[in-house]
């Protein structure tokens, strides 16, 4: 059996560590070392690789949670799965949805030019939940709603202690409220996301998609703004 030195910090019991090699899994990303800057409070966001946002939900992690919502269908959101494992509210995915078409509705009638998009609040007893609503006549997000939205998610969030800790699902690999670019049509990358929750003042927690840990190859930060070396490597090789 191998002996390990007496200062040498091992990951698992027993010889587990030569069962689990990494290079033979498929689904799994390369977690980085962050910068050694001064910390100072609130200036990043977490990342949270490996977490399940439903199971720390439920478990009492957050007081308020950021995710999308239509007024047509929800069934397909995690907004779908929250209101589902909350057993105390009484909120259900048809409801969430026919308030959202209601809102719409009332917008329409008595403020149709006020900005958009807007962001509903579903108190789900146990945690809020800050749901942007997808512009009407949209069948995805775009940037600048994903970064009206959470400038006002921000200043929902703000000299609210009972509404922290925060988190948000990335908005990247949706399936009932995409987030789309309407220059390229395609999905904006994970960074510029993360760039725009940051510049409109989000210092909450972000989970990545599922679809997000098929990127072995590329090795991945645990906050953002991600360290400065990581700019000037990306300058240098261009």
């Amino acid at each position: 059996m191998t002996t390990h030195a007496a200062n040498e910090s091992t990951l698992y019991d027993g010889e587990a560590e030569h069962l689990l090699n990494a290079d033979m899994l498929d689904h799994r990303v390369s977690l980085l070392p962050g910068d050694d800057t001064p910390i100072t409070a609130r200036e990043r966001v977490r990342i949270l690789w490996g977490q399940d946002m439903l199971r720390d939900v439920v478990d009492g992690r957050y007081r308020a949670v950021v995710c999308g919502v239509n007024d047509a269908d929800n069934s397909h959101g995690i907004v779908a799965q929250i209101v589902d494992l909350i057993r105390t509210s009484q909120w259900t995915v048809d409801t969430v949805t026919n308030y959202a078409k209601m809102f719409q509705q009332s917008v329409a009638t008595h403020a149709g030019r006020d900005s958009e998009p807007y962001v509903l609040k579903y108190d789900l007893d146990s945690v809020l939940v800050l749901a942007l609503l997808r512009p009407k006549g949209q069948d995805h997000f775009t940037p600048d709603d994903l970064r009206r939205g959470f400038e006002t998610v921000t200043s929902m969030l703000e000299h609210r202690i009972d509404r922290r800790p925060a988190a948000t699902v990335s908005f990247c690999g949706a399936r009932s409220n995409r987030l789309l670019d309407p220059a390229t049509g395609r999905e904006p990358s994970f960074e510029r996301v993360l760039g725009i929750m940051h510049e409109a003042g989000f210092r909450g927690d972000v989970y990545p998609s599922p679809a997000m840990w098929d990127k072995a190859s590329a090795g991945v930060f645990a906050t953002y703004p991600f360290p400065a070396g990581f700019a000037r490597m990306r300058e240098g090789s261009s």
